[in-house]
């Protein structure tokens, strides 16, 4: 064996015991918060209706049995509508990525405002709306949820195909909920992100996808670990105890990615990918997303309710299991009492009857019933009346759900208990509702700004050719503008902390400036391309460009300007060159007068408008 060959073998089994190692620890974690895990599954059971079972002492999701056959075990999940009302509130108070300035020079002014673009553009790219709520719906059912901030290069416009025909796209940002099944940290007691120092993300593919990634190809085996092959709501949450009805995946194998900090062994950081006992890939951290250009971890954290020492956090449903199990037992109990008065408790004298006949059909009205003669008839016992004790516990225990929830019932079923009519009394109330989940809120908030952060940073790492992004302007136009990694700053922005209003709540304000008269000039009078902005922005922009085509001309002025900022454009004689000159002045004075060739463009092109025109 030569010098070559043994260096091969040597980087082979080097290879191989690291993806062993990769594996061993894998299984230390998945050990080390087995505990945590059937806990989330027991909130998953308890969300889909199924609550009559429990943690066993052996640490396994069981079934619990009724004590007597006849034992009423039916449902009455308060979880499931509450966290649905909490989702909903979620919702409304999502914080809007927009990036504010950071100073008040030009330079700085720019860069906010393609920030926000840039911003805007990838949330409705990658339905950024619906990532959020999938990760809030498992940080609202199992505590916390995970944000995975990635750059996909198969992703974005063609730029060309490589010498095998492949093709070569730009790459694109992709972000993806996790769930906290598929996340493993190094220690259970960080305090967040920034104190883990190495993370796992493991989950079960098809080894059809791991050859298409990596060139690898692996036998592949059947996968039925519940972590690692999630319950769809199709096959409902209510299985993971059931084994009959365990999911699996076949032909698959456990991806094991970890990710781990820089440390003084590895300066840019480590990631490290293994399946089925081979080494896919080891390298540095791919991406310079945190502050200042340094390599982090490329993935955030969102918590319901955050515990001091624990990296994963609690969630309300973990509160209310307690008072739903209660809940149940009351309202079944009740139920049991009520059928006792209805259809009654017979008594016999021991042989006067036929006791199986009486037990399969009762007594019901125009039974003929023959008794032994000389022996007592056969009565119902008088069971008395329901209790009070029984509507008393079931009303405070419906009240502790609104105290362990938050929600209260005007929130949670538009009940209003206190009688208040007033419209401020009344929203004095939601906002009640509001302050009790403003931890969760700012959690939220947080995680979908370092989202923003890191979105940003990945631009300016592989946004390295000038790159033409299309966005939705006002009025659902489609905007387009130019930028590369040299326009952006992605460390010296701050984000607003501002929510995204409803389509409601821009009517009404519009409505109050036009009332005040702020929309109209010195003689009050509104030009038509702000009477075409509002029309637009009340829902009625058809309507006015019906009528009046001020906006189309403003509309293919942006357009102009767009092409200018790579070749020359002439003015049309249709053009109206007062709209024009005036969008294309801005377009100017905004940060095109900083490139001599643009700005020489521009000047061209509104020359050409005042020789066509009567522009002075």
């Amino acid at each position: 064996m030569n010098e070559k060959e043994l260096k091969e073998k040597q980087e082979e089994a080097r290879k191989r015991a690291l993806a062993e190692e990769i594996e061993a620890d894998f299984e230390a974690r998945r050990e080390m918060r087995k505990h945590l895990e059937r806990g989330w599954q027991l909130n998953m059971n308890f969300l889909s209706g199924n609550q009559y079972c429990d943690i066993s002492p052996a640490g396994e999701i069981e079934e619990e049995s009724a004590e007597f056959y006849w034992q009423s075990r039916r449902c009455f999940n308060h979880i499931a509508p509450t966290i649905d009302t909490r989702l909903a509130r979620l919702a409304k108070v999502r914080p809007s990525l927009e990036v504010r300035a950071f100073s008040d020079e030009d330079a700085d002014i720019k860069t906010a405002r393609l920030s926000s673009n840039i911003l805007r553009s990838v949330k409705s790219r990658v339905d950024l709306d619906k990532v959020i709520s999938v990760a809030t719906l498992w940080s609202e059912v199992c505590g916390t949820a995970f944000y995975k901030v990635i750059w996909n290069f198969d992703d974005g416009n063609m730029i060309g195909t490589d010498e095998t025909g492949h093709t070569l796209r730009e790459g694109d940002v992709n972000v993806i909920a996790l769930s906290p099944f598929e996340v493993y940290p190094d220690t259970l007691s960080a305090g967040g992100m920034s104190e883990v120092k190495s993370l796992i993300h493991a989950k079960a593919v098809p080894v059809s996808e791991i050859v298409e990634r990596f060139g690898v190809e692996l036998a592949g085996r059947k996968i039925e670990e519940f972590p690692l092959v999630p319950y769809s709501s199709a096959s409902g949450w209510k299985r993971p105890m059931d084994g009959d009805f365990r999911p699996a995946l076949e032909d698959a194998e456990i991806l094991i990615e970890r990710y781990t900090r820089p440390n003084s062994a590895y300066p840019e950081g480590r990631l490290e990918i293994a399946a089925g006992g081979v080494l896919l890939y080891e390298g540095p951290l791919p991406y310079r997303n945190g502050d200042r250009g340094e390599r982090v971890l490329p993935f955030i954290r969102q918590a319901c309710i955050d515990l001091p020492g624990a990296f994963f956090g609690t969630c309300v449903v973990d509160r209310m299991i307690p008072l739903q199990r209660a809940y149940n037992a009351v309202r079944n109990r009740k139920h049991e009492f009520l059928n006792r008065l209805t259809a009654g408790v017979i008594a016999v004298e021991d042989g006067s009857v036929d006791a199986e006949e009486i037990a399969e059909g009762g007594l019901y009205p125009g039974k003929v019933l023959v008794y032994r003669q000389g022996s007592e008839a056969p009565a119902f016992l008088d069971c008395g009346k329901l209790p009070a004790e029984f509507q008393e516990e079931e009303t405070r225990i419906a009240n502790e759900f609104i105290l362990v929830s938050g929600m209260s019932e005007i929130s949670r079923n538009s009940a209003n208990p206190t009688h208040v009519t007033s419209a401020v009394g009344l929203q004095l109330l939601i906002d009640q509702d509001t302050n009790r989940m403003h931890m969760t809120v700012e959690n939220v908030e947080r995680a979908v700004k370092e989202a923003g952060k890191q979105i940003l940073h990945l631009y300016k790492q592989f946004a390295a050719s000038r790159r033409l992004l299309r966005m939705t302007g006002a009025g659902g136009k489609t905007e387009l503008f130019y930028f590369d990694a040299s326009d952006l700053s992605a460390d010296d922005v701050e984000f607003t902390s501002g929510y995204d209003r409803t389509p409601e709540q821009v009517k009404e304000d519009i409505l109050n400036l036009l009332s005040l008269g702020l929309l109209k000039d010195g003689e009050g009078n509104m030009t038509a391309a702000d009477r075409s902005r509002v029309l637009d922005a009340l829902g009625y922009g058809s309507f006015e460009n019906a009528r009046d085509i001020s906006r189309l001309h403003i509309a293919k002025a942006e357009r102009e300007n767009v092409l200018l900022a790579q070749e020359d454009v002439e003015a049309d004689a249709y053009d109206d060159h007062a709209a024009h000159v005036t969008e294309h002045l801005r377009y100017l004075l905004s940060g095109g007068e900083k490139d001599a060739a643009i700005k020489e463009r521009v000047m061209r092109h509104l020359a050409s408008h005042r020789g066509k025109g009567e522009i002075s």
